[in-house]
């Protein structure tokens, strides 16, 4: 099973993309949110396309099914890797979203990997209950998450390295877990708050890991990539 490193692309315009991507000298698995897509549309992913990267859009659609369904047609033709939805819009949002991407994925091309947020690692149990009102434990909540997307049809979950046994043991060894809150043991977690280094995240068994910060913040983000990397790509019992 491939185990991408993706790294996130948090920054707000194409030039700034450029500067950080410009000393790597080989395509990179790279995220695309909310802030980069938004500020620089479409045209973002055609760009980075060109360039040889590969691409997970994360842009968490939740909305009633239809709007999602005809959201993930359009953006099928855009030819990215990997896109996500909330698990929380339910089974019917999920589906939608999944037929949506087989109505726009061109005849010939696989259609790109969908995976639905269970809960974000910025999420606390405190928060869970006292903001949220859902008085079912944390990883009861993610489970149940996780077991709604993979009888979806859904290809995975996002979720913490720290569900990622319980998801696996629930949903089987093929249903692709991909964690955010990638931090090396020396790293602030800024607003994470369920975070892991990546070689726990392996060890765990996460299909990917989303990294920002810890590369796109560092002094040398190329020798922080290959660091991440190294980390992440250990042999489990060395």
């Amino acid at each position: 099973m491939e185990r991408p490193l993706i790294v996130a692309l948090d920054f707000e315009s194409k030039e700034k993309v450029q500067t950080f991507l410009c000393p790597f000298q080989e395509p990179l698995y790279v995220k695309v949110g909310m802030e980069l897509f938004f500020g620089e549309g479409p045209s973002i992913i055609s760009y980075l396309k060109e360039e040889g990267h590969r691409i997970f859009l994360d842009l968490k659609l939740h909305d009633i099914p239809n709007t999602v369904k005809q959201a993930m047609r359009r953006l099928a033709r855009l030819e990215i890797d990997l896109v996500n939805v909330h698990a929380a819009g339910g089974i019917n949002m999920m589906e939608a979203a999944l037929e949506g991407l087989d109505m726009g994925t061109s005849s010939g091309r696989k259609r790109p990997n969908i995976i639905a947020v269970t809960q974000l690692t910025s999420t606390s149990e405190r928060m869970l209950k006292e903001e949220i009102l859902i008085e079912t434990p944390l990883l009861k909540t993610v489970l149940h998450y996780a077991k709604l997307a993979k009888e979806s049809g859904l290809d995975g979950v996002v979720c913490s390295p720290n569900e990622v046994e319980s998801i696996r043991e629930a949903c089987g060894e093929s249903f692709m877990t991909i964690t955010p809150g990638i931090r090396m043991q020396d790293d602030p977690h800024h607003d994470q708050v369920r975070v892991a280094t990546p070689r726990l995240a392996r060890e765990k068994g996460a299909t990917g890991i989303v990294v920002g910060r810890s590369i796109t913040k560092a002094d040398d983000p190329v020798e922080a990539y290959m660091r991440v990397k190294k980390d992440w790509e250990c042999e489990i019992n060395a």
